[in-house]
């Protein structure tokens, strides 16, 4: 009996250190990160191998949907919106799928990216973009499937799919001139409202040169349509600050009525605080 329980401790204890032992994955996992023109984008996917097998028409049968990898979902996200055959991608993450046939692919951006596999129920709703592109024989044979980021310019990239002795790819476009743009006009502009009341607040509580502090104040003010409570209450304490009383009053009171019309009792309370201080009637 005795024999018979160490036997079984020790088997035990052998199956405990096995399952620890960690082995490789017959498609292990990649990551790839690329920047396309501004735009982050990664790529999360498992790389089955040949070993000997006849791939498309095969192992991945045509015209039924596939999910362009092994194990949980090909995953790629964008830090940007995308265009993808004509169609917006929003920033975020997209699982891969593919159709294959001989003479094209129908590539899917599934906004459902939790399955393994491809979907139990597949919902036409998900599917964000869609473009179908031309398949190319290359003169050698790939055994690792193998997904890159290829062609890159300024404003695009192509996705390229590759095994065996298959290639395809997808192009998506990234808003690079937009973004370029719209900051070299901003730029070009000159400093906005925002800019010059940051500036003057800080030059004010910094206790630098209020003259600058008003001026940019004075800058602010006029470029936006209706000042706001919080906005008025900063160019009257620079007011009072400078010791212009009259003004700081003045100013304070119209940020107080507009506190209280917009219900910000913080507010109110302050401008009635430093009416009182300045002797405001």
């Amino acid at each position: 009996m005795k024999k018979l329980v160490l036997f079984t401790f020790a088997f035990t204890l052998m199956l405990s250190v096995n399952a620890q032992i960690e082995t490789p994955q017959p498609s292990p996992a990649a990551k790839i990160e690329q920047v396309v023109g501004l735009t982050d984008v990664t790529l999360e996917y498992s790389r089955p191998s040949m070993r000997g097998r006849e791939v498309f028409g095969n192992l991945v049968p045509y015209d039924k949907m596939w999910r362009a990898g092994a194990n949980k979902n090909t995953i790629i996200t964008f830090s940007n919106p995308v265009t993808v055959g004509g169609n917006e991608l929003k920033a975020g993450s997209y699982a891969v799928f593919i159709k294959p046939s001989e003479k094209t692919w129908d590539v899917y951006f599934y906004s459902d990216t939790e399955n393994w596999g491809t979907p139990q129920n597949w919902d036409d709703s998900k599917v964000a973009a869609k473009a179908t592109v031309d398949v190319m024989e290359i003169p050698a044979n790939v055994e690792t499937w193998t997904i890159s980021f290829d062609d890159l310019t300024n404003d695009s990239a192509h996705l390229g799919m590759m095994w065996a002795n298959t290639y395809a790819a997808v192009k998506f476009e990234v808003p690079t001139d937009k973004a370029v743009t719209s900051a070299i006009e901003k730029i070009m502009a000159g400093p906005s409202a925002n800019d010059y009341y940051a500036s003057a607040v800080y030059y004010m509580n910094a206790d630098k040169d209020l003259d600058k502090a008003k001026e940019w104040m004075d800058k602010a003010m006029s470029m936006v349509k209706e000042p706001r409570f919080w906005q008025l209450r900063q160019q009257s304490l620079l007011y009072a600050k400078m010791g212009d009383t009259k003004n700081a009053i003045a100013t304070a009171k119209k940020s107080l009525a507009k506190a209280e019309e917009a219900g910000n009792a913080d507010y109110v309370k302050m401008n009635k605080d430093s009416l009182k201080e300045w002797g405001a009637k």
